[in-house]
């Protein structure tokens, strides 16, 4: 698949779906100076050539997950066969096999951490781990598949739970549409999806295929901060090329996920963490492959 060459006005809409992915083609097309038709094409044609997806992302609460880590992963033998074994088990959404010092990374998501400690004891356990390294999230900045922020205002009935279904798949879903499937009018749909948005149990928003758009290199790093750890994270937040980016408990204080154009655009990505005042760079990996066992909501096979 070639890349997408996003123009100006492409880049605008992307951001407008981002902030609000059910924004509708009238307003969207009167931000970025186009006609309601040429707004909307432009929108099917990102979709199209998967540049995008317009998805609702659930809050983690509304599926009950509690806890949320990284898990590095040594090997003293073939990596393969642990990670078939480690994406096997449940609470583990992705295993990328990279070039770090520990061949393996996983993400795990777990209802607390006494379920989450039972993860770790079982990957540990695995044949052919040698060594594991577990970062436990604490305050997840900047994720395009995570819905982060205090706990959801609302408890969704089963209705509810279904709509919050329907938008994972296709965010932009009509309000008609979503009645068909939950026996509902259009109004009743509408007043529920928006009670759903306002209360916090889901976001719409565009999520971009770095891939798609011919950012083919995909890494991670770790870094320790000394100073404002804060200031810091927002500042590596904002850089077009994070990915991913979370305040974590254990040796280091930030993990993230960068995407560039190339392995070379990846090297000058991890520079410039090198160069921030007070940080010190602690591991750095690039992706090689990554297993997504459960294609979930958040993982349809995009590099995270």
């Amino acid at each position: 698949m070639s890349a997408t060459e996003l123009d100006d006005t492409d880049a605008a809409i992307v951001r407008e779906l981002q902030a609000d992915g059910r924004i509708p083609y009238e307003t969207l097309a009167g931000r970025i100076g186009l006609s309601r038709a040429a707004a909307r094409l432009r929108v099917q044609r990102l979709e199209r050539n998967r540049a995008i997806r317009v998805v609702g992302v659930l809050h983690p609460a509304i599926r009950g997950i509690g806890v949320l880590a990284q898990v590095t992963i040594g090997v003293d033998s073939a990596t393969a066969p642990v990670v078939s074994t480690v994406a096997d088990l449940s609470p583990v959404t992705t295993v990328c096999v990279t070039t770090g010092r520990h061949p393996l990374v996983a993400e795990v998501r777990e209802r607390d951490l006494a379920t989450l400690t039972d993860t770790v004891d079982r990957i540990r356990a695995a044949p052919g781990v040698a060594e594991v390294d577990t970062r436990v999230y604490t305050r997840v900045v900047k994720d395009p598949y995570l819905a982060c922020g205090e706990p959801p205002r609302v408890d969704p009935d089963t209705t509810d739970l279904e709509l919050l279904r329907l938008l994972q798949s296709d965010g932009r879903m009509s309000f008609a549409a979503l009645a068909g499937h939950v026996d509902l009018s259009p109004g009743a749909v509408r007043s529920r999806v928006i009670r759903l948005l306002r209360g916090d149990a889901i976001r719409v928003t565009a999520i971009v295929n770095p891939t798609a758009v011919g950012m083919t290199g995909h890494g991670g790093f770790t870094v320790q901060v000394a100073g404002d750890h804060d200031g810091t994270a927002a500042e590596i937040a904002s850089w077009d090329q994070t990915r991913f980016l979370t305040r974590c408990l254990g040796r280091d204080d930030l993990t993230g996920t960068v995407t560039a154009e190339s392995v070379v655009a990846l090297h000058q990505v991890f520079e410039r963490l090198r160069a921030l005042p007070g940080v010190r760079v602690t591991d750095t990996w690039i992706h090689l492959d990554q297993v997504s066992p459960r294609e979930s909501e958040e993982a349809r096979g995009e590099p995270r």
